[in-house]
């Protein structure tokens, strides 16, 4: 593993209108760590936790937490990967960032930003549960094969409801879905009452899209837009 997992960053040009979007969806703010020299904060639904940073970053991107980290750098350069950013010294956070063969942009930080709320089980966002967070590639074997490196475990690849890979760890799991048309990566989110969630965010007038796979029926699935741009698919599960 590139480390523990810690959040989805994203580039959120008016932190403030993101932070009361996530909030209106049942995110609840987590209290940070005053380590980054711009606007900073943290929303979560209990299982996800997305990082808004009012800085120009590559978004969004998948962030780790790696102990003692400028020694983990010869481990990533065994598995052919190769850093297009580094910050390691003795006086500063260090931190240091690559991107798997699709072009999804990773980040290793060698702190925490942010420390986990006690949050009960149950709880849970209007969005339905966070499944895993989806990225549309060309051709699904390279990254496969990258994210094993890493740790992740691949299952085999499921057609239905939309055709994708799925690679499990212990805090994140990923999906790899093939696509020409869907550029975006997504966060999934599912729920057997999907339908009924989806009225009543149309109800209080979040725009719901149909830009996703084409597959799902647009009256039981959709996705919704995040103020900065980050996409969140609520997607209709099977009932056991």
């Amino acid at each position: 593993m590139p480390g523990r997992f810690l959040e989805i960053s994203v580039n959120a040009p008016d932190i403030l209108e993101s932070l009361s979007f996530y909030e209106s969806l049942g995110f609840l703010q987590v209290p940070t760590n005053d380590v980054w020299p711009y606007p900073y904060a943290v929303v979560t639904d209990g299982r996800i936790f997305l990082g808004l940073h009012q800085q120009s970053i590559a978004s969004p991107t998948l962030t780790f937490v790696q102990a003692n980290l400028a020694s983990h750098v010869t481990k990533l350069h065994a598995l052919g990967i190769v850093p297009d950013r580094e910050h390691l010294n003795s006086d500063s956070f260090n931190e240091l960032s690559f991107h798997d063969p699709n072009g999804q942009h990773v980040r290793l930080l060698e702190a925490r930003t942010f420390s986990p709320p006690d949050i009960d089980a149950t709880f849970s966002s209007s969005c339905g549960y966070f499944v895993e967070y989806g990225m549309p590639v060309r051709e699904s074997g390279a990254a496969r094969t990258f994210w094993e490196h890493l740790g992740f475990i691949a299952m085999e690849e499921i057609s239905h409801p939309f055709s994708r890979i799925s690679l499990t760890s212990d805090y994140l799991n990923l999906g790899l879905h093939r696509s020409r048309a869907i550029r975006h990566p997504m966060l999934v989110f599912e729920d057997v009452d999907m339908r009924e969630r989806l009225a009543h965010l149309k109800e209080r007038g979040i725009t719901l899209s149909d830009e996703m796979p084409d597959s799902l029926d647009e009256h039981s699935n959709a996705i919704v837009l995040a103020p900065e741009g980050t996409r969140l698919l609520l997607m209709q599960a099977e009932m056991d």
